[in-house]
């Protein structure tokens, strides 16, 4: 087993909160990606559980003991971080082995580990060499090898693919994904990227400035975001929002800068906005409900002004700006049409598919 369990935990430098009250539960073999901005406290986290970082208060349960004061040596963890850490002067074989010759291993478990490990990851033939001859991609897998040789109960990942240029990343997430499938192990792991989380993660903890936003599923979290924040981060381009007042004059009117847009709306929206009616707002929504064409019965025709165009290969993104509105906005729309610049074009906003948050708060309403 190789659950994880996070009760209340505070992380202090000095007079610095960095980490505050996570309450975290992590399932035996369950992928779970840590990720936000530069500075939320993930890393932190991760160090924490690795027995790297000292708790300020709470409690962090392994296969349901305490670990706060268990050395990380004895905590059955095993860490990948985003420099490789390989020995220069050994050939791959012997960085696969080093952490199991220093536990005194029989050399015929080292050398059965070592091949199982290399075999995983495609690096048999790389046995013999030196970590030099190797590129980007091939270090990472020895040293997420040395890892899995030794067959722990927690694997932790800080950032291990930030190093790499972007089609290796591509590449080694995948792999990485594959192998939590082949070995079925606990996975925690921590990015600054979005789209990392979103593909790899059974479960995503959204962090900023410390605190837990939000703790769901990939797809629960980019259809449901908890609050502002956490739609803004999640999604690329991000979610467009668009600050004003919910007005109810004969259903629901949205304005912003004195432009009013009514708001063709389920039934069961209109009813749960109904309350907030008459109240300041932030409406979201992401660029690809904002298509050049109509789409549906929940399609709020808008007349924009095209500023930029930038084709993307299959798609196209479209930053525009709305009336006296100084923002711009963005939306993504198929390749083969071509939105004239600097003119008015028309844009179908998905009303279906409209986030709206508490703009004192940030919640999601």
């Amino acid at each position: 087993m190789g659950s994880v369990r996070l009760e209340h935990i505070f992380k202090k430098y000095d007079s610095n909160l960095v980490v505050t009250d996570v309450n975290l539960d992590i399932n035996d073999k369950e992928f779970v990606v840590l990720v936000g901005p530069s500075g939320c406290g993930k890393s932190t986290t991760l160090r924490m559980i690795a027995g790297l970082e000292e708790i300020t208060e709470g409690n962090i349960f392994i296969d349901e003991k305490m670990v706060n004061d268990v050395p990380p040596k004895d905590r059955d963890i095993a860490m990948v971080f985003q420099n490789y850490a390989l020995y220069p002067h050994m050939s791959v074989y012997e960085n696969l082995a080093f952490g199991l010759k220093m536990r005194r291993y029989p050399k015929n478990e080292i050398q059965e580990r070592v091949h199982q490990a290399a075999d995983i990851l495609g690096i048999k033939e790389m046995l013999d060499r030196k970590p030099k001859s190797l590129s980007g991609g091939q270090r990472q897998r020895v040293a997420l090898g040395r890892a899995i040789v030794r067959k722990p109960k927690v694997f932790l990942f800080d950032e291990p693919l930030s190093n790499l240029d972007a089609n290796l990343r591509v590449q080694m997430r995948t792999e990485i994904s594959k192998l939590h499938k082949k070995i079925e192990t606990t996975m925690i792991y921590v990015t600054h990227d979005q789209i990392e989380a979103m593909s790899m993660g059974d479960r995503i903890v959204v962090m900023h400035k410390g605190v837990v936003q939000q703790v769901d599923t990939p797809l629960a979290i980019y259809n449901n975001p908890s609050n502002q924040f956490v739609a803004g981060f999640i999604g690329s381009p991000t979610m467009n929002f668009f600050e004003g007042r919910l007005l109810s004059n004969n259903g629901l009117t949205f304005e912003s800068n004195t432009k009013q847009f009514s708001l063709p709306l389920h039934l069961e929206t209109s009813k749960r906005l109904s309350a907030h009616a008459n109240t300041e707002i932030t409406l979201g929504i992401r660029p690809e409900h904002i298509s050049a064409k109509h789409q549906n019965d929940f399609c709020m025709k808008i007349p924009v002004e095209v500023q930029v165009t930038e084709p993307v290969g299959n798609e196209i993104f479209v930053y525009f700006t709305i009336g006296q509105l100084t923002e711009t906005y963005v939306s993504r729309i198929p390749a083969d049409i071509q939105p004239p610049v600097r003119k008015t074009f028309d844009l179908f906003f998905d009303t279906s598919k409209l986030h709206f948050f508490d703009k004192s708060s940030g919640n999601a309403i």
